[in-house]
């Protein structure tokens, strides 16, 4: 599984905003010169954020881009999905039938089983993650545990 550049871009320009208070706003160069991208790519981002309803953006002199509703609300989940989409979704078998019209594993697919178990996983930590709980730089992400997870190297070591 990988994430794309838009996606870890959009992250890290979303969490930017939500850096800058409650009532603060950032603008698109502001945003630019702290994350290293060009204002067209920060441009493109917001605007994916934007018409998503993660931020709102204010024109004129004292504008930016601020989030849409407090940062505790915004799950990381709803973020990626208006970013990149989901790793498995309603059309997942259609984009991938080979050369047929249809995959012809439609009724018993055991690979679809697996795909939609993963997302499902994938689901659940993603939006049981708020923008807020990303906002100490992930320190908060380090305690969070899963069950049946194997043991991390720092625990096997004790």
């Amino acid at each position: 599984m990988k994430f794309s550049a838009q996606e870890e871009y959009g992250l890290r320009c979303l969490l930017q905003i939500a850096r800058s208070g409650p009532v603060g706003s950032m603008t698109i160069p502001e945003i630019s010169r702290v994350e290293g991208l060009s204002q067209t790519h920060v441009a493109k981002l917001l605007m994916i954020l934007r018409k998503d309803g993660i931020i709102t953006s204010t024109r004129g002199q004292a504008g930016g881009y601020a989030l849409a509703r407090p940062a505790n609300e915004i799950a990381i989940g709803a973020v990626l999905a208006a970013l990149g989409g989901r790793l498995y979704d309603d059309e997942f078998c259609t984009k991938h039938a080979g050369q047929l019209s249809i995959c012809k594993h439609g009724v018993d697919c055991s690979v679809r089983s697996l795909w939609q178990v993963i997302q499902e996983a994938v689901d659940h930590v993603l939006n049981g993650l708020s923008l807020a709980d990303m906002m100490d730089k992930g320190e908060a992400l380090s305690n969070v545990t899963f069950m049946n997870a194997p043991p991390t190297r720092e625990a096997a070591r004790t």
